[in-house]
């Protein structure tokens, strides 16, 4: 399935800045019908949900519509999807309520492949209660995450396993579903963080195997919020902290206060954006125009990703970190002799957009001998052309 890149940048204002950009990992630019959408929440009546008045009308309409979208995006029950500030947010608010069954003798796994916010909320909310903290390291030399590094760790007193779908980093997309079997064999929850996953290829809770998953939607050209979605039998056992006049009802019992009705018109949109990539699909399923989008999307991306590699790989002093067999087009690299801030600075120099750090994968970082300082990440979205890493593979070799 094809990708009409040029019809997509079309629809990005932010592009006409003339910038390369490689740092869609960080966060996607945002086209124009979601601009549209979150304008047009915004200069319609809004009040609190419900049917009374149109400001009422409008904003439970927007609400329905967001969780449908994503409901589709994810493969998941409607009734399920929980919207918040962030996904980091979104975990720890889990994670405390998940440990108040959790004491002394209990054992949560967290990986050091991940993004710390799929790993801090995990080992806070586990020393909070005298739970146990098991870590399982992924491979160095290959950025692979085996499901066996996982099973060594896991033992009858495991209550949850939080691993990454796809690492922030490096790219790495570890077997979730096997990850899955593993743990619940072992009787434990499995905690998905989706965030980097969920831009680059087709979500299904049910497929994956998750207990509870995370995502963002500003990383696949949305607004800035998170989402939370999980079992619907899972979320209705869980009591989380919320104030006494607000409903009890699922999902809205793990959302605080008022939702920002103009960033889930905008979550619509970019869902609906998203599933317009490859005409011809079909209007009656949006879960099926998604899946043949991320197909075409994936298409595109790894056609560029394996471009950038071969370039990678003839240009002197550059080191490529993301070697697993199966990842995203997420690539950290870098440069004898230079610092990583060092070659992010030239590259923006030269108009690419190719951001340096750990991205707070922290432990990642500092287990492939990175140290906080981490590397040069490229990653790239749907937007992303031939033109734009013809432009970053120059100014590398202009680096000198």
């Amino acid at each position: 399935m094809h990708l009409d890149v040029d019809a997509i940048r079309a629809q990005v204002p932010a592009l006409k800045s003339g910038s390369a950009r490689f740092d869609a990992p960080g966060g996607t630019q945002t086209p124009q019908p979601v601009i549209d959408a979150v304008a047009e929440a915004l200069a319609h009546p809004l009040a609190n949900r419900g049917q009374l008045t149109e400001g009422e009308r409008n904003a439970e309409g927007i609400v329905l519509a967001a969780r449908r979208a994503m409901g589709d995006l994810l493969g998941t029950d409607p009734g399920t999807v929980v919207f918040g500030r962030s996904a980091t947010q979104l975990t720890y608010d889990l994670a405390r309520t998940l440990a108040r069954d959790w004491g002394p003798g209990d054992e949560v796994v967290v990986t050091r492949l991940d993004h710390d916010a799929n790993i801090r909320p995990w080992v806070q909310a586990a020393e909070a209660v005298g739970a146990t903290v098991r870590r399982a390291d992924f491979d160095p030399a290959t950025g692979e995450l085996a499901p066996e590094r996982i099973g060594d760790v896991l033992s009858p007193r495991t209550r949850l396993v939080a691993v990454t779908a796809a690492s922030n980093l490096l790219g790495t997309r570890p077997d979730i579903p096997a990850v899955a079997e593993l743990a619940h064999r072992a009787g434990a929850l499995l905690h998905v963080d989706a965030v980097h996953f969920a831009s680059h290829a087709t979500v299904d809770l049910a497929a994956l195997g998750a207990d509870t998953l995370v995502c963002s939607p500003y990383k696949f050209l949305g607004p800035h919020l998170g989402v939370l979605t999980g079992r619907a039998a899972l979320l209705e056992s869980l009591r989380p902290d919320k104030l006494l006049p607000s409903t009890d009802a699922v999902p809205e019992r793990f959302e605080l206060g008022t939702l920002p009705y103009e960033l889930l018109a905008g979550v619509r949109a970019a869902v609906d954006f998203l599933a317009g990539f490859v005409p011809g699909t079909g209007p009656d399923s949006r879960r099926a125009r998604l899946a043949a989008s991320f197909a075409a999307i994936e298409a595109h991306e790894d056609a560029l990703r394996r471009r950038l590699e071969a370039g990678l790989s003839q240009t002197d002093g550059v080191t490529v970190y993301s070697r697993a067999v199966r990842r995203t087009p997420t690539l950290l690299f870098t440069v004898a002799g230079h610092t990583p801030a060092d070659v992010s600075r030239h590259l923006a120099g030269h108009g690419v957009d190719a951001p340096a750090g750990s991205f707070y994968a922290l432990e990642a970082s500092r287990h492939l001998g990175l140290g906080d300082g981490g590397g040069v990440r490229v990653g790239l979205a749907p937007y992303s052309s031939a033109e734009d890493v013809e432009r970053l593979l120059e100014a590398l070799d202009s680096l000198g």
